[in-house]
C-alpha cells in the first residue's frame, strides 16, 4: 500500500507506443490479425501466443479462416508452430480461443467457432502433450448454445484461482420482442452477433479439472445505455493486491461489432466488478474506427505484457504488445 492508500491499481499502457507483433495478411478493412491468448511456460522458458487471422468476406477462407499458435523466447518475436483452418472444423468462422497449460501439465486449447449445423457460435476443447500437438479431429464440445437457450457462446478466457479453473465467455441472447418474421435472420449468416438481433454479454463457468466446466451465471451485461449499450465482453483480467482489473470490449450498437473499444472494471470478486468507464472507452486506437479490442494481459511479478488487436490507418487490424512495469 502506498502513501495515498491506493491498492490494486493495474497500470495501463499507451497504445501509440505499442510494438507490432503480428501483421494482418492484407492492408485494408476486413484483414485482421488478433484475438490473442498468450501464456508463458516456466518449464520451457518460452512464450506461446494464439491468434486468429481474418480475411474479408468473398475471399477464400473468408472471415476467421485460420488460427495459429506461435512460440517465442522473448514474448516479442514469434514463430508459428501450429495452425488450423476453419475447414478442419467444417465451420464458417473461428474466433478467439484460450491457450492454457493445465495444473496437471496438459496443454488445452479452448476454441470458439460457428457450428456447421445450427450456425451458432460454440466453444470446444482440444488437449495435447505440447502446444503444437492439437488435432481438430479430436475437438470436444464444451458449450453448445442450442443446449443453453442462448444464441451463441465464444471468446473464452481461462485462469485459475487456487485449484479452480475460471472461464469467462462472451454469450449472446436475443433482443426483447424479437419479431417472428426475423427469427430466420438470427443465424442465416452464421454470426448472430452481427445481426442486431442479439445482445453481447459476459458469463462465467468454473471447473475443478480444467476439462468439464459448469456454467455459473452472467457477470457483466449491457444496460442499454451509453457507449457500451450493446456489447460488454470481458477479455482478460489482472490481479493485484487482492483486486481484479478486467478489460472489456464495448460497443453502443451492432455497427460497432468487429470494431469494439476497451473499457475497464475493478473489484475483489470477478462476479461483481464495478465499471470504471461508464462515459467512454479508456483504450482506443488513434486510427480508422478507433478499435482496440481483445486485450490479453499476461501478468508477471514485475511486469505485465499486454497483447491486443489494434486498428491501423488502412482499416486493417494488427496484433500489438505493450510491456508495463509493476512498481
Amino acid at each position: 500500500m502506498n502513501s495515498l492508500n491506493q491498492v490494486g491499481h493495474a497500470p495501463l499502457f499507451d497504445p501509440k507506443t505499442g510494438t507490432t507483433i503480428i501483421e494482418p495478411l492484407g492492408n485494408d478493412e476486413g484483414w485482421w490479425a488478433g484475438a490473442p491468448s498468450a501464456i508463458f511456460d516456466p518449464e520451457s522458458g518460452n512464450y506461446y501466443l494464439y491468434y486468429r487471422l481474418r480475411r474479408p468476406r468473398g475471399l477464400e477462407l473468408e472471415r476467421g479462416g485460420e488460427c495459429v499458435i506461435a512460440e517465442s523466447d522473448d514474448g516479442i518475436s514469434f514463430t508459428p508452430i501450429w495452425s488450423a483452418k476453419k475447414t478442419e472444423f467444417c465451420s464458417d468462422s473461428m474466433e478467439r480461443s484460450a491457450l492454457v497449460k493445465g495444473l496437471d501439465g496438459s496443454w488445452r486449447l479452448f476454441i470458439s467457432y460457428t457450428d456447421p449445423e445450427h450456425k451458432m457460435w460454440r466453444t470446444d476443447m482440444m488437449e495435447a502433450d505440447s502446444p503444437d500437438g492439437f488435432k481438430p479431429s479430436e475437438s470436444q464440445l464444451l458449450f453448445d448454445p442450442a443446449d443453453m437457450g442462448i444464441e451463441g457462446i465464444k471468446d473464452p478466457y481461462v485462469y485459475t484461482v487456487g485449484g479452480v479453473y475460471h472461464m469467462i465467455l462472451s454469450y449472446a441472447t436475443r433482443i426483447e420482442n424479437l419479431q417472428a418474421d426475423r427469427e430466420g435472420d438470427l443465424h442465416a449468416t452464421a454470426d448472430a452477433y452481427n445481426t442486431g438481433l442479439t445482445v453481447s454479454r459476459t458469463g462465467l463457468a468454473t471447473s475443478i479439472d480444467g476439462r468439464h466446466f459448469e456454467w455459473q451465471r452472467d457477470i457483466f451485461s449491457p444496460t442499454g445505455e451509453g457507449w457500451d449499450a450493446w456489447c460488454r465482453r470481458i477479455c482478460s483480467a489482472v490481479y493485484l493486491d487482492g483486486v481484479y482489473t478486467a478489460f472489456y470490449d464495448g460497443a453502443s450498437d451492432v455497427s460497432g461489432n468487429y470494431e469494439e473499444r476497451t473499457g475497464i472494471l475493478s473489484g475483489t470478486d470477478i462476479r461483481s466488478l464495478k465499471c470504471l468507464t461508464p462515459d467512454g472507452p479508456i483504450l482506443t486506437s488513434a486510427h480508422a474506427t478507433g478499435s482496440l479490442r481483445y486485450v490479453d494481459a499476461l501478468q508477471f511479478p514485475d511486469r505485465i505484457h499486454y497483447y491486443y488487436e489494434y486498428a491501423r490507418p488502412d482499416g486493417a487490424h494488427e496484433l500489438r504488445l505493450n510491456v508495463v512495469a509493476l512498481s
